[in-house]
C-alpha cells in the first residue's frame, strides 16, 4: 500500500491490521509506551478545505510518532491554478517524506498519487474520506463488535463518507443499508464495488427501513462545504431522514448512534441523540488521532 487514496484499498485483513495497529498506538500512548517511527521524517498537510478535526488529529497524529508537518493552506500554493499538481507532488516528493491533502475534486488527490514518490494520504475529497471510515470502524472494533454480524445504518446523504463507510463495511462483512432521499444515493459504481467485495448492500429511501433492527445508526450532515447553495432544497429533501429518538426507536436498544462531525444540530440530528448514552461520536473524534498514525506508520513502514 504505497498510498492511502480510497477506503476500497482495504481488504478485511489489511483492515484488521490498521486496527490492531491503532489500538496499540492508542494505548501506548495512554500508558507512556510511545514510539517514534516518524523521527527525521516531515509530512505536509495540504488543505483547500478548512478543518478542525482533520488538522488537528495529523498534526498532533505526526508529532506523537517523532515526525514534523508543514501546513500549507489552498491560498498559499494554488492547486491547479498557481501551479499543477504533478509539479506541486514533484516538488514537494523532493523536500518532504509525505503528503496528507484535504481537497475538493478526487482528481486532485489521485494527481498528487500519481506523481509523488512519497505517500499520499487522501484526508478528505469530495468522492471519498476513508481516513473517517477507519476511525469509524476501529471505534466499533474497539467494542468487540463481529462485523459479520453488524447491520449498519447509513441515514442521509450518500456523500463521500457514505462511500468510504460502504466500501469499508462491506469488505469487514456488514450488512450495509443506506436510506437516502431520491437523487441523493451513493454514486452506483461505489454501490457495485461494495458488493463486489461481497457486502450485502441495501439502497432504499425509508429511513426506517434502513434503521429497522440495526446495530449502528450513522449520519453526516445534509449541506457539505460547497454545497451551500443548496442548503434550502436539501433541507426540504432531507426533512424526514434526521435522526432522532422515534427514528432510533426502529434499531436494537443497543444500537450505536454514529456522527463524522460538524453537527448541525437540529437538522440532520437530534442534541438527545448526538448527545445521549447510545452516541459513540467524540469516541469517534478521538480515534481519528488514533486510526490516521496507524494508516502513517503502515505507510512508512512499507517504505522504510
Amino acid at each position: 500500500m504505497k498510498h492511502f487514496i480510497s477506503a476500497g484499498e482495504l481488504t478485511r485483513d489489511r483492515a484488521l491490521h490498521l486496527f490492531s495497529l491503532a489500538a496499540d498506538l492508542k494505548n501506548g500512548w495512554k500508558s507512556g509506551r510511545r514510539p517514534a517511527p516518524l523521527t527525521g521524517r516531515t509530512f505536509a498537510l495540504i488543505f483547500e478545505k478548512p478543518s478542525l478535526r482533520t488538522r488537528v488529529t495529523f498534526e498532533v497524529g505526526i508529532n506523537q510518532l517523532g515526525g514534523r508537518a508543514v501546513y500549507l493552506g489552498g491560498q498559499e500554493i494554488g492547486l491547479g491554478t498557481r501551479e499543477s499538481v504533478p509539479d506541486v507532488a514533484r516538488n514537494l516528493s523532493r523536500w518532504v517524506d509525505g503528503i496528507c491533502a484535504r481537497v475538493y475534486a478526487h482528481a486532485t488527490i489521485e494527481g498528487l498519487a500519481a506523481n509523488a514518490t512519497i505517500p499520499v494520504i487522501n484526508g478528505l475529497s469530495d468522492f471519498e474520506h476513508p481516513c473517517q471510515a477507519v476511525a469509524d470502524f476501529f471505534t466499533l472494533w474497539e467494542r468487540g463488535i463481529d462485523f459479520a454480524k453488524v447491520r449498519f445504518a447509513w441515514i442521509g446523504d450518500g456523500n463521500n463518507v457514505c462511500h468510504s463507510v460502504l466500501l469499508l463495511g462491506a469488505a469487514l462483512g456488514a450488512d450495509m443499508r443506506i436510506a437516502c432521499p431520491p437523487g441523493y444515493e451513493p454514486d452506483p459504481n461505489v454501490v457495485a464495488e461494495a458488493r463486489r467485495k461481497g457486502g450485502a448492500v441495501t439502497v432504499t429511501t425509508e429511513p426506517d427501513e434502513a434503521a429497522r433492527g440495526a446495530d449502528v445508526i450513522y449520519t453526516d450532515v445534509w449541506t457539505s462545504m460547497g454545497q451551500e447553495a443548496e442548503k434550502t432544497r436539501r433541507q426540504e429533501a432531507f426533512a424526514r431522514y434526521q435522526i432522532n429518538a422515534p427514528l432510533v426507536n426502529f434499531a436494537k436498544s443497543s444500537a450505536l448512534v454514529m456522527h463524522c462531525l460538524p453537527a448541525h444540530r437540529g437538522e440532520e440530528i437530534t442534541d438527545d441523540v448526538l448527545d445521549g448514552p447510545q452516541s459513540v461520536v467524540f469516541d469517534q473524534a478521538e480515534n481519528r488521532l488514533h486510526a490516521q498514525k496507524a494508516i502513517i506508520a503502515a505507510l512508512t513502514e512499507e517504505l522504510s
